[in-house]
């Protein structure tokens, strides 16, 4: 099991800009972090809609990170990419296990959650400071 491209694409992108704190344009990004140039533009689109990058316009535009590599985790990159983590489709609402589990409890599922409720919390204690 694997987070997805996006997401591993997605940190290397916030790795490399919180290293100096300096703008970049999107092609030394791209060309510095091994991801397409057109690949790299949609991740920073969500990165700038998650606070995560700031984004600037222009001739002399480009991308920086928009807060400190220490309020930046793991977590908040990945869901950023992927939305809220969940070991198994069956933690979310739109997902039911239906008349399986009805009634009594569904053991598996509580194995889930705690498993999601691990990886979250591991994934929220590193920081991009601390990689």
């Amino acid at each position: 099991m694997y987070i997805n491209l996006e997401s591993d694409y997605a940190v290397r992108i916030v790795s490399f800009l919180c290293r100096d704190g300096m703008k970049y344009d999107a092609k030394t990004i791209a060309e510095n972090t091994g991801v397409t140039l057109r690949f790299a533009l949609k991740i920073l689109r969500k990165l700038v809609a998650a606070g995560i990058v700031k984004s600037y316009k222009g001739t002399q535009g480009g991308y920086k990170i928009a807060k400190p590599a220490d309020e930046i985790t793991l977590l908040e990159v990945i869901e950023t990419m992927e939305g809220r983590y969940c070991f198994s489709r069956c933690l979310n609402e739109e997902h039911s296990c239906g008349d399986w589990c009805s009634g009594m409890g569904c053991k598996v599922q509580r194995v889930y959650s705690k498993i999601t409720d691990q990886v979250r919390e591991e994934l929220s204690k590193v920081t991009f400071k601390t990689i």
